[in-house]
């Protein structure tokens, strides 16, 4: 089972791991910008989202070895790992099990704590579509809007519908699969494990997923991290100030 990717550019392998419910695509505007500054760029689905395949089993451990089958396949060693989100749980994970692989860390918007389940509107909006009726964007978007009120969550959620047939839409996602086992996503990492290289924790300031109360948890986890706060942005903070975060990431990978 291969992970489905899209890959920009020559250099440096940079993998970027989108958050639940979204998919390498997410990434795109950003990802093309640094395969233009001399790395080969990796955008990847995770197991269940986008374009690669869909499984019952669906927890931190198996993705993390979906990634490194991925990389073996693709002979990737000295990787530089984006994760963001769920995305971020896995690049943690990845790299306290595969430190060489590693060359340096950044994690968006996520901590290593245990988080509770909070995605139950958006689970129900997204099981409430029926492509029976639901014949356009438009429409799905309008029955999500009772679920989902801000119009970005909405958009985000709606890159998933794709064209299963001439007439007939469908949603990439495993939603069944997701919906059963969404408390995976708020998994702890492991205590007591670490990864000694260079890492950037990046949080949005109108987000709450990383506190002032992380911070030591993070550090315990993280000794070489750094901690920094792009203005102007909540959870998607990579879409929301995509300037400062591209600014941030740039600077800690050593580019002028």
């Amino acid at each position: 089972m291969n992970l489905y990717s899209n890959i920009l550019g020559e250099g440096q392998a940079f993998i970027f791991l989108h958050g639940f419910l979204g998919m390498g695509d997410n990434w795109k505007t950003l990802g093309t910008t640094f395969s233009e500054e001399g790395f080969e760029v990796h955008l990847i689905d995770q197991r269940n989202h986008g374009r690669s395949f869909h499984s019952d089993e669906f927890n931190y451990e198996v993705m993390v070895e979906d990634l490194k089958r991925y990389c073996d396949q693709h002979h990737l060693k000295d990787i530089i790992l984006l994760g963001h989100s769920m995305g971020g749980k896995t690049a943690m994970l990845f790299a306290v099990e595969y430190p060489d692989m590693v060359s340096k860390l950044i994690i968006a918007d996520i901590s290593p704590r245990y988080y509770p389940t909070h995605h139950d509107a958006i689970l129900k909006g997204l099981s409430a579509l029926d492509f029976e009726t639901i014949k356009n964007r438009g429409e799905a978007d309008d029955e999500l809007k009772g679920y989902v009120p801000d119009v970005g969550t909405r958009q985000f959620l709606l890159k998933n519908l794709y064209w299963k047939e001439k007439g007939v839409l469908a949603l990439r996602i495993n939603l069944d699969v997701l919906k059963e086992q969404v408390n995976e996503v708020g998994e702890p990492l492991p205590m007591h494990v670490k990864f000694e290289k260079e890492t950037l924790f990046l949080r949005g300031d109108r987000s709450e997923y990383i506190s002032v109360q992380d911070e030591s948890l993070i550090q315990s986890h993280f000794p070489k991290a750094r901690i920094v706060t792009i203005a102007n942005a909540g959870h998607w903070l990579h879409a929301e100030n995509p300037k400062d975060f591209y600014k941030e990431v740039k600077g800690f990978l050593g580019k002028k």
